[in-house]
């Protein structure tokens, strides 16, 4: 399977001009099995959502289906959403069919205010698309490696997030490690520019279950990069060096 990140530079709520954007981020690398978008890809990282998230089923999650049956692609990314009163940060994967699996971001970023007015999600997700078991993790998530436990159940981890660039050691240091902890792939993509709280600094890349990296994206730019999933070298790897087996039960 081939996976494109797409690295943006969000505009601060404007959906429109963000999907304009991701638009021609996914025009720029064609022939993607699975194109994946930062986290609240439509509006930037948006911790007061009145006004901004938009209703369960709405525009921007059309545009991901449009544009998943378009490419014959799936396509993955976040978006501030209300459903039934709440609000949830809400991680789309969307597939060339038209169906849609989504995962509500588990660990909210206190730090920043999230948890004001975000509810939490408390549901572990794993989807198959093309012969590839993903599981979909947000920004914070990478910072718990509990959530992200490999029970044997999944072959790749997406973390989508909007990580300051003060913190961008961190980033690439934790996404590395849940590679060769869980053994699997990571692909982590992670937006630049600037909104009214903070700077980013991308640094998305997509990692091997040997912790190696195998394709990113330059710091600090509006980039895309592309990686070929080879399940069969990871299924070789994990029954030549069975780690998950030792694994601590929790």
């Amino acid at each position: 399977m081939k996976i494109s990140i797409l690295q943006l530079d969000l505009v601060w709520e404007n959906p429109q001009e963000n999907l304009r954007k991701a638009d021609a981020a996914i025009a720029s690398a064609p022939g993607a099995d699975l194109y994946v978008l930062p986290e609240m890809f439509p509006t930037g990282f948006c911790t007061v959502p009145d006004g901004v998230a938009e209703p369960e089923g709405g525009l921007v999650l059309q545009w991901m289906k449009d544009k998943a049956a378009g490419t014959d692609a799936a396509l993955a990314g976040s978006v501030a959403v209300r459903d039934e009163g709440r609000y949830y940060n809400r991680f789309y994967f969307v597939t060339p069919d038209g169906s849609v699996t989504w995962y509500d971001k588990k660990h909210l970023f206190t730090y920043g205010g999230e948890h004001k007015y975000f509810t939490a999600g408390d549901k572990r997700v794993v989807l198959e698309f093309r012969g590839v078991r993903i599981m979909l993790l947000v920004c914070y998530d990478l910072r718990f490696p509990i959530w992200s436990r490999n029970h044997g159940d999944y072959d790749m981890i997406l973390y989508v997030a909007s990580w300051p660039v003060t913190r961008m050691n961190a980033w690439k240091s934790l996404l590395v490690a849940r590679a060769i902890e869980n053994q699997c792939y990571v692909a982590g993509v992670n937006r630049v520019g600037t909104d009214p709280s903070n700077e980013y600094g991308g640094g998305s890349m997509v990692i091997d279950p040997y912790g190696k990296m195998i394709a990113s994206c330059e710091d600090g730019v509006e980039c895309s990069a592309s990686a070929e999933i080879d399940i069969p070298m990871l299924e070789a790897f994990r029954e030549k060096f069975p780690v998950l087996n030792d694994s601590d039960i929790i």
